[in-house]
């Protein structure tokens, strides 16, 4: 198929450019068009330099996350409920494999980062105008009894503030790297426009999760960075760089603590234990979800919201239903157990580990690209840091992102040259006599 990788773009551009402003029912039609077409380029295409499928480590291991997935759904006691969301799963991860195939292609992965890019701009505009002229709130997010009862916290285009920040968690990583990445000042200054926004509108969200995520990923893009850049760095700023950004981090962390109080008084909530209303609900979600553990370890209940849903009423804690877990790592082991966790922990391994070996080469040839490889390993630690506490993971938003960020580490895969290739030389010379 000649436009085979061309088809294939658009069809991940509709994805990613309409998931903020429609239903879960037609990104679900749209994940299978991409993943109908996935297999249609697998069995259609002839094997060349140009088009021939890259089976990387990541994919192996995505493999077998579905095949650990498949078991579940088999083994469920809630059979039927399960198998709806395994086919869900199966659709996220043929986007991965489609995504990984066309980010190969240096214009399409340009394209779709600055197509993501772009639209979150616009979910960021609308966040922020809602802050400024007010917007309804459409559910209790915060304790009804704290003052900030009445604060407006923004939710733009996705009908959720928690879900806003974690769809603008990315984008904020994102826009920074472009920040070093793009050439030229007007998309510099692009770039820096898209990260005041972004960092307003997350900001206006008020997500606790998604502070501890960005925290947590502030901190690995400014090692990355400084690894980056570590010999084109005088001296002085290869030793005092790290401690510079971090300490300027904490530093605007204690001016917005102590300046806002609407700030100070989310963080603090976080330390509140069952203090706060919304604490205290999600321990006691934890702890009906470890009594689902303890009863079926091994392979779990079944993937998806709805197996949990079905299984999840026979240990509530009364006046307490829930439809997650409330905690990716939670969510996992209930769905497919222990076995479900480790190969997810290993596929989070390989992946990382992936792109650290790339991230070297690409430092040794000075390629851009290392810097958008940065970018993908920082938005993939910032949604793990808030998923710990929360499971909007799950929502197609924000799971197809997460995908998305994966597909560019396994995008960039080649593979390694052994150490005895790089000692031996393929064409030696004989000696002088």
């Amino acid at each position: 198929m000649r436009w085979g990788e061309t088809i294939a773009a658009v069809l991940v551009s509709f994805v990613y450019g309409l998931a903020p402003f429609v239903t879960s029912t037609l990104t679900g039609v749209l994940l299978g068009a991409c993943g109908a077409f996935w297999l249609l380029l697998t069995i259609s295409d002839e094997p060349t330099d140009k088009n021939a499928p890259t089976v990387t480590p990541i994919h192996l291991l995505v493999c077998f996350y579905w095949v650990v997935a498949l078991v579940a759904t088999a083994l469920s006691p809630v059979r039927q409920h399960a198998i709806s969301d395994f086919i869900n799963l199966t659709l996220y991860l043929l986007l991965f494999a489609l995504c990984a195939r066309v980010l190969r292609l240096p214009p399409f992965r340009n394209w779709l980062l600055v197509l993501y890019l772009l639209v979150s701009l616009v979910v960021s505009v609308y966040g922020v105008r809602q802050k400024l002229f007010g917007a309804a709130q459409l559910a209790t997010w915060v304790d009804p009894e704290s003052p900030l009862a009445k604060n407006t916290r923004v939710y733009s285009y996705l009908g959720n503030p928690n879900l806003l920040a974690g769809y603008i968690l990315p984008a904020v990583i994102l826009s920074l790297i472009a920040i070093f990445a793009w050439r030229g000042t007007a998309r510099k200054a692009l770039a820096a426009t898209m990260l005041v926004m972004n960092l307003m509108c997350f900001r206006f969200a008020d997500s606790r999760g998604s502070f501890i995520g960005l925290a947590l990923a502030s901190i690995v893009v400014v090692l990355l960075l400084r690894y980056w850049y570590s010999e084109s760095l005088p001296k002085f700023w290869r030793t005092w760089l790290v401690p510079i950004l971090l300490g300027s981090f904490v530093t605007l962390f204690a001016v917005a603590f102590g300046v806002s109080e609407e700030f100070r008084l989310r963080i603090v909530s976080i330390f509140a234990g069952r203090g706060d209303s919304s604490n205290n609900f999600r321990i006691n979600v934890w702890t009906a979800v470890f009594q689902m553990i303890r009863d079926r370890p091994i392979i779990g209940i079944g993937p998806g919201h709805a197996s949990f849903n079905k299984v999840y009423p026979l240990y509530q804690v009364p006046r307490f239903s829930a439809l997650s877990a409330y905690s990716i790592i939670l969510e996992i082991t209930v769905e497919m157990g222990f076995i479900g966790l480790g190969v997810f922990l290993w596929l989070l391994t390989v992946t990382f580990n992936t792109g650290w070996l790339q991230l070297r080469q690409f430092r040794r040839i000075h390629s851009t690209d290392g810097l958008w490889l940065i970018g993908a390993i920082g938005s993939l630690v910032a949604m793990l840091g808030h998923g710990l506490v929360d499971t909007v993971w799950y929502r197609p938003e924000i799971n197809t992102l997460w995908w998305l960020m994966v597909g560019l580490v396994a995008s960039y895969w080649t593979l390694q040259p052994s150490h005895t290739n790089q000692e031996i030389s393929p064409n030696p010379q004989p000696a002088a006599n």
